[in-house]
């Protein structure tokens, strides 16, 4: 019988999305065949310590305060890692999604899960997503961007979402209809980063793609997200009832397959690997307008990337076996590289 393939799972995170990172890495746990894998949870926490488990195993992350761990510094992680033969960094947000810990596992030589140091950097950031996508013909919503320091002002009308740039969940975004909230949504945005995108406001139907593959990625079915609110805010993303996904989204099917094309577009374009959810706005005149890509998409059972594939005839077990594979596949092809 063969030896179980080690995988470590990076959970939690600094970042203000570091909840719904734990309950994806509580699922990918669960998820995982115990006959197959040996699993290892490194949780990390918000002040960036990473805590280890005394011994290989398999308990879940957050765990009741007695369960043995070993918290190590951050600068101590690579040789923690390179114990281990594949990573899923299951994170959210920056310090986990935006090409920090792809780097870290870059420089231990681990097979990691998902989009690279570049790829993983250029989409959490929205207004440098949009500039790549606006030169390779994608379309996307116009938007100004604040820096620090710079005035606030909104040269699109009213309603506009303001959003930080690098930042997912709907943390900090704000749906602002008159002009005396804008600095107030400005500033919250300001809370959570120092960039700010004002965007101009789509209307129609929203609806979510998931990719999956590396030099020859395939799109799931088109998902039609019903938010239970004004706009997909935090609480209809995670709340339960909060919103109903439709597969597949009741379009045309022209508009269908327009979607799931430039959801493989925006994926090559940015060069990510591995998966991605790609989110849109179809707008009542049949444009499809980009809204944003999710290198880490939510990763629970019941999250979106993963019914959008189920819908696709690949469960939840074998999706994460198809992106370990992914992953070893890319580290082979990788190594053999002269740098």
């Amino acid at each position: 019988m063969s030896a179980r393939m080690r995988i470590a799972i990076l959970a939690g995170g600094r970042s203000s999305e570091r909840a719904v990172s734990l309950a994806s890495a509580r699922s990918v746990l669960d998820a995982l065949d115990p006959a197959r894998y040996e699993t290892r949870v490194i949780e990390i926490g918000r002040d960036g310590t990473w805590a280890l488990p005394a011994a290989a195993g398999s308990a879940a992350p957050a765990a009741a305060a007695a369960a043995p761990s070993l918290p190590i510094p951050t600068a101590a992680a690579p040789a923690a890692l390179g114990a281990v033969d594949v990573v899923l960094p299951i994170l959210h947000g920056p310090f986990g999604e935006d090409g920090t810990v792809q780097g870290l596992l870059e420089l231990a030589g681990v097979p990691y899960v998902g989009s690279g140091v570049a790829a993983s950097a250029l989409c959490m950031d929205k207004d440098l997503f949009k500039a790549v996508l606006r030169d390779r013909g994608i379309p996307v919503a116009p938007n100004l961007t604040l820096r620090a320091g710079d005035p606030v002002r909104n040269p699109f009308g009213y309603p506009v979402f303001v959003k930080p740039a690098r930042l997912g969940s709907s943390v900090g975004i704000s749906k602002v209809t008159e002009e005396r909230d804008l600095e107030a949504a400005v500033a919250l945005a300001r809370r959570h980063d120092d960039k700010v995108l004002v965007e101009e406001f789509q209307p129609g139907m929203e609806v979510e793609v998931g990719v999956l593959g590396d030099r020859d990625p395939v799109a799931s079915p088109v998902g039609e997200i019903v938010a239970r609110a004004d706009w997909y805010d935090f609480d209809a993303k995670y709340a339960d009832g909060g919103m109903e996904l439709v597969v597949p989204a009741r379009l045309p099917h022209e508009a269908a397959e327009r979607v799931r094309r430039l959801a493989i577009e925006s994926f090559v374009a940015t060069d990510c690997e591995g998966m991605a959810r790609v989110d849109f706005f179809v707008r009542p005149d049949g444009e499809v307008v980009v809204n944003e890509l999710n290198t880490i998409p939510g990763f629970t059972a019941t999250s979106v990337y993963a019914k959008l594939f189920d819908a696709a005839g690949i469960p939840y077990a074998e999706l994460l076996d198809r992106l370990i594979a992914l992953a070893l596949e890319r580290h082979e092809r990788r190594s053999r590289l002269e740098y």
